[in-house]
């Protein structure tokens, strides 16, 4: 069973989700004339909250939701999920995640104003955002097999399965490993089991609860990774311009995979970058449909700030950090692992510590998030009076993925991604014109009242 999700993991991310995360994203980039970088400092004023009003329909504030929802993006993907990129497809791989960082800001930009544009109501009258909701309001009933394709996707994708996994490794290889203390499997489920009651004294508490949560843990986590990272780099500054230019000739060399696959390496990228980032997957549109406010592409701004922040500053430090300590050709670790080398080998006695600690944040807001994602798409499909019990399934199987194999808990989740991708994409494509007039509407507002 987990060499087939392995071999359709890998199936379907080989050229399929290529062509349409990358190749979408570069067509809605240019069909939005490279807006991502021609607004983003109007982006940026909007995050301070200037312009949020708490009567509007909604949970959250636009604040809010950027938050939650970097804290589901800003986590282990940047820790691990760079490693794994580096160890599979050499330097050139991180070259591949900053293109679909650029994309993806386009991708997200469209895909969430359509998640305001196009809000739905669940059956207890409660607004809802999200893909399902967007095309079943925007394409029509017609296409609500794509709404349910998304929503059984969700339920299983957006388990903390690897999350827990890697917490898992890094408490094990810092606290018990060097003491002798480890015991194996015992260990494993309780750690697993003492993650599962942490993340249910927050879950349980509903959405609220969780951007509350998340609006403090998101500033501090990135600010004690980024400063422990900057403090690793000045010990090696000399050396990074040649850790980027290494980044860029790989990337079209190859040199580092398969024999000079430079395929292999765009692939590699594109798919950590979609796990990172998860723009084109459909997530941050349902945190983002959640707030109040009734400016669509308002929150789309504020929305395409995410793989930004995420791939761009965060992994990108992840990555050099991996690369200028040389942990990458000299250790056979990988995950989270590879990073804890570096970092321990950077910041000897007190590197894995700091690491641990950041590890530790950033998992849990991610787990904190992709529940209420889960939840959403659990909604969506059995309606409000039964969504609850989808935490009970969500908090149990934290402890499976605390004791599962690293290669099928990544698998599993790359392959719930890319069915997600498929109805995100098409309805993000299909609806785009709608979001080209309402944003020469906005710009054209926001001028006239001086407001950009």
């Amino acid at each position: 069973m987990g060499q087939l999700i392995v071999d359709f993991s890998n199936w379907i991310w080989d050229t399929p989700m290529l062509v349409l995360l990358m190749g979408g994203g570069l067509l809605l980039f240019l069909y939005s004339g490279f807006l991502p970088f021609r607004h983003l400092g109007h982006a940026i004023k909007l995050v301070s909250g200037k312009f949020d009003d708490q009567n509007m329909p909604g949970q959250i504030s636009s604040t809010q939701a950027l938050s939650a929802a970097i804290a589901a993006t800003v986590g282990l993907g940047n820790i691990s999920g760079v490693a794994i990129a580096i160890n599979m497809g050499g330097p050139g791989a991180i070259f591949w995640m900053w293109m679909s960082a650029f994309v993806g800001m386009a991708t997200k930009y469209f895909s969430c104003t359509l998640a305001i544009m196009f809000r739905g109501k669940d059956a207890n009258g409660e607004v809802q955002g999200g893909p399902m909701y967007v095309i079943e309001e925007g394409m029509g009933k017609k296409w609500k097999p794509l709404s349910v394709l998304f929503s059984v996707a969700g339920v299983l994708g957006l388990l903390a399965i690897f999350q827990a996994n890697q917490l898992t490794a890094v408490l094990r290889t810092v606290l018990l490993q060097p003491n002798n203390l480890d015991s194996g499997d015992t260990t494993k489920w309780i750690l697993g089991i003492s993650m599962m009651l942490i993340v249910a004294v927050v879950i349980l508490g509903g959405i609220k609860r969780i951007a509350m949560v998340a609006s403090k843990l998101v500033p501090f986590m990135v600010g004690l990774y980024f400063i422990t990272v900057i403090i690793i780099m000045i010990q090696y500054i000399g050396d990074v311009p040649e850790m980027l230019k290494l980044i860029v000739v790989d990337a079209f060399t190859g040199n580092a995979v398969m024999g000079g696959a430079v395929g292999a390496v765009i692939v590699i990228g594109a798919r950590r970058a979609a796990f990172s980032n998860e723009a084109g997957i459909g997530t941050a549109p349902m945190v983002h449909g959640a707030s109040k406010n009734n400016e669509p592409v308002r929150e789309g701004l504020i929305a395409m700030l995410g793989p930004f922040i995420d791939t761009i500053v965060v992994c990108t430090l992840t990555a050099l950090v991996i690369l200028l300590t040389g942990v990458w050709e000299s250790t056979e670790n990988d995950g989270v692992k590879l990073t804890l080398s570096a970092f321990e080998m950077a910041l000897p006695g007190f590197g894995k510590y700091l690491l641990m600690l950041a590890v530790l944040v950033f998992a849990l807001s991610t787990m904190f998030t992709y529940s209420y994602y889960g939840h959403k798409c659990f909604n969506y499909l059995f309606g409000p009076k039964k969504a609850n019990y989808y935490n009970y399934f969500y908090l149990v199987t934290i402890v499976a993925g605390a004791v599962a194999s690293l290669e099928v808990v990544v698998s599993f989740i790359d392959g719930m991604y890319a069915v997600m991708a498929i109805p995100t994409m098409i309805s993000t494509i299909y609806l785009a014109p709608k979001v080209k007039a309402a944003s020469k509407d906005y710009f054209k507002r926001m001028k006239a009242e001086k407001k950009y």
